[in-house]
C-alpha cells in the first residue's frame, strides 16, 4: 500500500514587529503504524496548513468542534511536540523549531500553556509552594532570598491565600485548582500564554470568575493569550480577534466584531446558531450539520467540509478552496466567495 506524499512547501513569510506570533501554513501530521514491522501506512492530520497572526497583549479565540485540532495547533506552537511536519511558527520572529536546546530552554519561560483539566496537570505529591516554584527556581526568576515573598505575590494576584502554600492539590476546589494552573503559568513572567479550555471543567458561576482573572492578569502584566475553546459565549466575551477551526483547517478568521456580526463561511454560520439567546420570544432559526465529523486520517478530497455542507457546489469536491480576505482582516475558506475581490486585490 503506497503511502500519500506529504506536502510540505510553503511561502516563507518575513516577521511584522507588530505581532508576537505568527503561524504560517503550519501541519502536525501523526504516524499511523501498521502491521508486524509497524511500517506508516498513512497519517492523522491534525493541524493542516493553519495560518493566523497574534498582535501583542491581544487575545485570539480558537474555536471549533471536539476533534478539529484546535489543542494540537496550541502544543505544536509551543513546541511540545517533538517536530512539525511543514510550516513557520515565529515567535517574536525567531522561528521556535530552529532553536537548539539552549535556545529553546531560553525561551521556555516566555511561553506557557494552561491546560484543560486543573487536576490531572498539577502533580498530587507537591504542595502548592513547590508547584508554582518549581519552574521559577529552575530558571531563576528571582534569587534565593526573595523566593518565599515571590510565590506569594504570585498567589495572591491569582487569588489565592499564602496559607495554601503548605497545602495539596486533592485539598482545592477545581475553580482553585485552575487559579493554581494560572499562578503556575504567570510565576515565569511569560509574554504569551496558550489557555486550552481552561474553563470547560468548571461550574458557569467559577469560569466567570477565572475569566476576569484571565483579563486582569493581561491588563496588568500585557498578556498574550491563544484562547482555546468550544464555548462561543466565553470567547466572545475574552477574545479580540477569532479563528474557526474545522477538520484542521482554518476555515474563517477575522476580528471579534467581523466574526459575531458577518459570520461568512458555513460551518461558522452553523456554529453560531447553536448559541442559545437568553429570551424564550425569539425563535432560533438552528442550522443543522447533517452526518458527523469525517476522519483526520482520511479527510474528504476539495474543502473538508462539503460532505457536511448545504451549499456544496461541484468544485467543493475536489479543489480545496484557498484564504480569502473578503474585508479587511477578515479571511474566509470557501468557493462561494471565489467571485469576490479579495481585499488585498484591491488595494
Amino acid at each position: 500500500m503506497a503511502i500519500p506524499k506529504i506536502d510540505t512547501s510553503f511561502t516563507p513569510i518575513t516577521h511584522n514587529p507588530e505581532n508576537i506570533l505568527e503561524v504560517n501554513a503550519l501541519k502536525k501530521y501523526f504516524p499511523i503504524k501498521d502491521g508486524l514491522l509497524k511500517r506508516t501506512v498513512g497519517y492523522v492530520k491534525a493541524v493542516d496548513g493553519v495560518t493566523f497572526n497574534i498582535k501583542r497583549g491581544i487575545t485570539m479565540g480558537l474555536v471549533g468542534e471536539s476533534g478539529c485540532g484546535k489543542t494540537t495547533t496550541g502544543r505544536t506552537i509551543l513546541r511540545l511536540n517533538d517536530t512539525k511536519t511543514a510550516g513557520q511558527v515565529l515567535f517574536n520572529g525567531q522561528e521556535v523549531y530552529d532553536l537548539s536546546k539552549s535556545e529553546l530552554r531560553a525561551l521556555r519561560p516566555k511561553m506557557q500553556i494552561i491546560f484543560q483539566d486543573p487536576y490531572s496537570s498539577l502533580s498530587p505529591r507537591m504542595p502548592i509552594s513547590e508547584i508554582i516554584g518549581e519552574a521559577v527556581r529552575e530558571h531563576n526568576i528571582v534569587p534565593k532570598d526573595e523566593f518565599d515573598d515571590y510565590i506569594e505575590q504570585v498567589m495572591s494576584n491569582c487569588g489565592l491565600m499564602s496559607y495554601h502554600k503548605d497545602r495539596y492539590p486533592h485539598e482545592f476546589s477545581g475553580g482553585q485548582r485552575q487559579r493554581i494552573c494560572i499562578a503556575r503559568a504567570l510565576a515565569l513572567n511569560p509574554e504569551f500564554v496558550v489557555c486550552d479550555e481552561p474553563v470547560s471543567a468548571l461550574d458557569v458561576s467559577i469560569q466567570a470568575q477565572i475569566i476576569n482573572l484571565l483579563q486582569d492578569l493581561q491588563e496588568k502584566y500585557n498578556l498574550t493569550y491563544l484562547f482555546i475553546s468550544h464555548d462561543l459565549s466565553v470567547v466572545e466575551h475574552i477574545s479580540d480577534t477569532i479563528g474557526v477551526m474545522y477538520l484542521g483547517n482554518l476555515v474563517e478568521y477575522g476580528s471579534k466584531k467581523d466574526i459575531f456580526s458577518n459570520p461568512s463561511h458555513p460551518y461558522t454560520k452553523a456554529l453560531f446558531s447553536a448559541i442559545p439567546v437568553p429570551d424564550p420570544t425569539v425563535k432560533m432559526n438552528r442550522i443543522v450539520l447533517e452526518g458527523s465529523i469525517p476522519s483526520p486520517a482520511n479527510p474528504p478530497s476539495g474543502c473538508k467540509f462539503h460532505t457536511r455542507c448545504k451549499n456544496c457546489m461541484e468544485i467543493c469536491k475536489s479543489v480545496a478552496p484557498e484564504q480569502k480576505e473578503i474585508e479587511s482582516g477578515h479571511f474566509v475558506c470557501c468557493h462561494l466567495y471565489d467571485d469576490v475581490k479579495s481585499v488585498s486585490e484591491n488595494g
